[in-house]
């Protein structure tokens, strides 16, 4: 299926996880693909194994939380690919911390990376998107937009600003046909989370109950989460904008302590 051919695209936080499957997918939907990432190397390897299966793509290392740099990855995808349609905003970190516990220097840091990097990565395809005739923007928040977890109060707060911001840019850009959508996701089996497995004193017992916290009682995959990039990104969304699609697997019906048995 080549449903993404002629669509050129640039990824932030595409080196692994999540980031990286939604660059896969989209190359082998026929798209040309931007992979940025903090760690350049894993953006490289990435891009090394689209360009191994055919598809045109390259890879830069950026810091999202620095607006010259993504202006920088903007410019380097629309000037290799001709023009730019789509970036989706992948790039985020996980910082810990209730209210009262969060450092002043941990709050700015996820700010800066989560908030502040969908910002600049909007501000800086837009003109691009705008010249090409339209496009699309999608965002990654996550099912903490939707429902409270307790201990992570830095986090909620930027993916919650990513739904409001995501609505608003959609209003003010939609006369133009830019399309700009987020998704949520739920618990997606990422490398981050198979750390915390790892080093749990029962990562079993600890699987079990995440799971549980789903209505479909599993964690979703990568994979999962990149299927539903590809939609926003694809044409199959023309009439879709200012939309948070749930890729969470039932978790934010039940809530954070809600069980599904």
């Amino acid at each position: 299926m080549n449903r993404l051919t002629g669509k050129s695209c640039v990824v932030t936080g595409g080196g692994a996880g999540i980031g990286a499957a939604i660059a896969a997918r989209l190359a082998a939907e026929g798209a040309q693909v931007a992979v940025g990432d903090i760690d350049g190397d894993a953006a490289g390897r990435v891009t090394q194994q689209l360009r191994e299966r055919g598809s045109d793509a390259f890879a830069v290392q950026v810091d999202v939380s620095v607006p010259a740099q993504v202006s920088d990855l903007v410019s380097a995808a629309a000037e290799r690919f001709g023009r730019l349609t789509t970036i989706v905003n992948n790039a985020g970190v996980a910082v810990p911390g209730s209210v009262e516990d969060i450092s002043e220097n941990d709050w700015d840091r996820v700010l800066a990376v989560n908030l502040k990097g969908v910002w600049a990565g909007m501000r800086y395809a837009v003109p691009h998107l705008r010249s090409a005739g339209g496009g699309s923007i999608v965002n990654m928040a996550s099912a903490q937009a939707l429902v409270g977890f307790p201990g992570w109060a830095g986090y909620a707060a930027t993916k919650g600003a990513i739904v409001a911001l995501t609505q608003q840019a959609a209003v003010e850009y939609g006369p133009e046909q830019i399309r700009v959508n987020c998704l949520a996701p739920g618990t997606i089996m990422t490398p981050l989370n198979e750390q915390i497995f790892r080093t749990a004193p029962d990562p079993q017992a600890l699987i079990e109950d995440w799971n549980s916290a789903h209505a479909l009682q599993r964690f979703g995959e990568s994979d999962e989460v990149a299927s539903a990039a590809a939609f926003l990104v694809s044409d199959d969304s023309s009439f879709v904008t200012g939309t948070c699609l749930r890729v969470d697997g039932g978790l934010s019906i039940l809530g954070p302590t809600g069980r599904a048995n």
